[in-house]
């Protein structure tokens, strides 16, 4: 581990006015795992972006195993060994899994079928059943395009494709936000094994617990600058908080009194067209109720169907004084709103403003930049999304601060009923505390208002805990009782939640 694979010198890049990177240095060993750590906008991404050749620079130098290296371009970075798995998946939903694997590495044909740039299918679906076997996904199809897959595969697809190029530095950004438990512990075989193999291997995360199971060292950005490098054995997580945030997080779950008032969902014996297989459940005024399972069980359709996005098979369900389904428009003006786990896709318009994404359930009658601004701007404030104004394109924020645009477009439309799923994925520890002390204002009625009732999806069991008040489990598309908080600890939810 003595060796540095990877050196970073003073990197700097600029967007206009933005100074994303401000003379970063970084050095990565020949087998080592070496966090990158900082809040969302820190420059993490930014910086991996550089190295991967998706970014040039605009001063500074990369040495690669001592040589200067500077890519043309992200195929040129992975032909010398550099792979970037993405936090926002880089994959073309219309091709098909193997095409996705096998992206800019196609084999050729021999001869002149080569020479003509026709691809040896047979070699592609060999290549690429083989890295998907390393990321233990050897039976996904192959021919089904990759948009058709839920997001927990398509994410192992990408980390595949990396496996295909005989890295020498491998970047994970976030790869575990949507992997089952047992996906993570096959992924941190997998990065292991890597690491035994002499590649290096950066490791970009938000949870402390992940880092501690599975890096050597770390390094710290704050504000596009680098503010120290640590062995992980040597230094505590409330110190890392602080270097990250320059402060500390403290009461990262607060909890204001709750009484639960009157009933403003409930479910009964509801079926979808695939899943869910069955649920039932009551939520009221002033309570947050947790829904706890591994990724495929059913949470997110469940969330769906309350909202009008899937097909309900059999069974009751009412939302405030409407019973029955209804499509989503109908559910925002009653007051109930929804946040999807996949931001990018179908969360926001990415190429719409911060205001006009906040203020889209709710467009005032003549939506001048002026009156958005002032409908949009208490719950863009409140949620402190970092931005340099409420005009600017939600698709150049960071992904925690995008997310937090598609929290405070609830806010701004003063729903009753919150559908949160996944709603800190990809967020950073002052982030996540960020959208904890907002529903714990919105759930206490601590914002001057009625509180509300909030449904909360989430993978991430000690986040379930701290903020929930109940909790039900989904295992393979069926809802169990809910319980309350008191009641339940990590290991009780993950028994109930393994088939």
């Amino acid at each position: 581990m003595d060796a540095p694979r990877l050196v970073m010198r003073g990197v700097r890049k600029e967007f206009g006015p933005t100074l994303a990177l401000d003379g970063v240095d970084f050095e990565v060993r020949a087998g080592e795992v070496h966090a990158l750590l900082g809040e969302n906008g820190a420059g993490k991404s930014t910086l991996m972006k550089v190295l991967a050749g998706a970014l040039a620079p605009d001063a500074g130098t990369i040495t690669l195993d001592g040589l200067p290296f500077a890519p043309s371009g992200p195929v040129d970075a992975r032909r010398a060994g550099v792979g970037l798995v993405h936090q926002e998946l880089a994959l073309a939903p219309q091709l098909s899994v193997a095409e996705n694997v096998m992206l800019g590495v196609e084999p050729m044909r021999s001869g002149l079928a080569g020479r003509l740039g026709l691809i040896d299918r047979s070699a592609l679906r060999r290549r690429a059943r083989e890295a998907l076997a390393t990321v233990g996904r050897a039976e996904l199809p192959l021919e089904v395009p990759v948009g058709r897959l839920r997001l927990a595969d398509r994410q192992l697809v990408e980390i595949a494709r990396c496996m295909t190029i005989g890295a020498r530095v491998v970047v994970f950004d976030e790869p575990t936000s949507s992997l089952t438990q047992s996906d993570t512990e096959r992924l941190f075989a997998l990065i292991r094994r890597l690491r035994d193999e002499g590649v290096a291997v950066v490791y970009i995360s938000h949870f402390l617990e992940e880092l501690r199971a599975i890096a050597d060292r770390c390094t710290v950005l704050r504000d596009g600058r680098s503010v120290g490098t640590f062995a992980m054995a040597a230094v505590r997580d409330d110190e890392l908080v602080a270097r990250m945030v320059g402060r500390g997080v403290a009461d990262l779950y607060p909890r204001s009194p709750r009484r639960p008032g009157e009933l403003l969902l409930e479910v009964d014996e509801l079926a979808g067209e695939r899943l869910p297989g069955r649920a039932s459940l009551t939520l009221r005024r002033g309570e947050v109720l947790g829904i706890a399972g591994l990724v495929g069980a059913g949470r997110t359709e469940l969330l769906r169907a309350i909202f009008g996005l899937d097909a309900i098979r059999r069974g009751t369900l009412r939302v405030g004084a409407r019973s029955g389904p209804c499509p989503p428009a109908v559910r925002w003006r009653e007051r109930a709103g929804f946040v999807s786990e996949d931001r990018k896709r179908e969360g926001l318009a990415l190429g719409l403003s911060i205001d006009e994404n906040v203020a889209l359930p709710r467009l005032p009658a003549r939506p001048t930049t002026r009156a958005l601004a002032a409908t949009a701007g208490d719950a863009v404030v409140m949620l402190r999304v970092k931005c340099a104004r409420g005009t600017q394109r939600v698709g150049e924020l960071s992904g925690g601060n995008q997310q937090k645009v598609a929290l405070a477009r609830l806010m701004h439309a003063d729903c009753d009923v919150l559908l949160l799923d996944e709603p800190t994925r990809g967020i950073d520890v002052a982030a996540r505390a960020d959208v904890y002390r907002w529903i714990d204002a919105l759930a206490s009625g601590a914002d001057g208002r009625q509180p509300r009732a909030i449904l909360f999806v989430s993978s991430y069991l000690p986040e379930l805990l701290g903020v929930c008040d109940r909790i039900a489990v989904m295992r393979l598309g069926v809802l169990g009782p809910a319980r309350d908080v008191t009641d339940l600890d990590e290991h009780k939810l993950l028994r109930e939640a393994l088939p």
